[in-house]
């Protein structure tokens, strides 16, 4: 029998994946380590080898059968899932104009479609076994939406609701379900966001009469990240602690201005909140203006 936990790392080559994955390797857990194929090389670069506690497991987390394919190698092999990190995902810079079907449809599917599927594979055995952890990365975008971000705080705010949802759901199995919520943090990850093809005219065209919302908003959130002493390290620490919680709550803030927004968003009155917000975002009097 399997006698360490479990533990399902999806989007672990990279980013808050990669730093979660080497804080996990130093504790006695049987990892999982997932990343799509063209992504795996990442691991070796990175020192990280497969052993018999480190599985390193090709995974686009969209396609069914690499999901039930890899779901099934762990229930036969393993035992099933004890710990499930979903934290795939990608972020779509664009406002709702600039937004075709299939980029929308591509958002939600990474970010929140494929989490609940993967969940769903994972249930039984952990329903079965009476114990588990269910952790989603969310996003303060989870909580608040910021303008050219409409589409990624979409996928985060569905995430959120079915979170909250499962978490009634499955806590008569004694299953534990968890938000973790980053804000900002000190990375380069703003400079991979994904751009839609009408965004992409949009922020190069000065003509545009959105070319101010994307060029106001790309160098707030870089300045804000480069500004912040929140790290993809700091934030994985928080995600191992809470693993170990006996009794985590469902949202955990990940970064001290994720904090700030839970706080002024519960306290502020709704209509004082957005006016200040609205007033206070980067250079707003030029916006809309050709």
């Amino acid at each position: 029998m399997q006698s360490r936990k479990v533990i399902l790392l999806t989007g672990a080559s990279t980013g808050l994946g990669l730093a979660t994955a080497k804080h996990l390797l130093l504790k006695n857990y049987h990892l999982v380590l997932t990343a799509r194929e063209q992504s795996l090389h990442r691991f070796n670069e990175q020192n990280i080898q497969e052993s018999q506690t480190c599985w390193i497991r090709k995974l686009d987390v969209t396609n069914y059968n690499e999901r039930k394919i890899l779901i099934d190698e762990i229930n036969e092999r393993l035992g099933g899932v004890d710990v499930l990190i979903n934290n795939a995902g990608i972020a779509y810079r664009s406002v709702v104009e600039h937004v075709t079907e299939h980029e929308r449809i591509e958002q939600l599917d990474i970010n929140f479609l494929s989490c609940m599927e993967l969940i769903r594979l994972v249930l039984p055995r952990m329903r079965h076994k009476k114990d588990g952890v269910i952790l989603n990365i969310s996003s303060v975008g989870g909580m608040m939406a910021m303008p050219t971000m409409s589409i990624y705080s979409a996928s985060k705010f569905a995430l959120e609701g079915a979170t909250e949802a499962l978490w009634y759901e499955v806590k008569p199995w004694n299953i534990k379900v968890c938000l973790i919520q980053p804000g900002f943090i000190n990375s380069n990850s703003f400079e991979h966001t994904h751009e839609t093809f009408l965004g992409k005219d949009a922020i190069q065209n000065q003509n545009s009469p959105y070319h101010q919302h994307y060029k106001q908003m790309s160098g707030f959130i870089a300045k804000m990240m480069k500004r912040t002493a929140c790290t993809p390290d700091t934030v994985a620490q928080i995600i191992v602690k809470t693993i170990e919680r006996k009794n985590p709550p469902l949202r955990i803030p990940g970064t001290r201005d994720a904090f700030i927004f839970y706080i002024l968003r519960r306290l502020m009155p709704r209509k004082l909140y957005h006016h200040l917000l609205y007033k206070f975002l980067p250079n707003i009097k030029r916006w809309g203006k050709v």
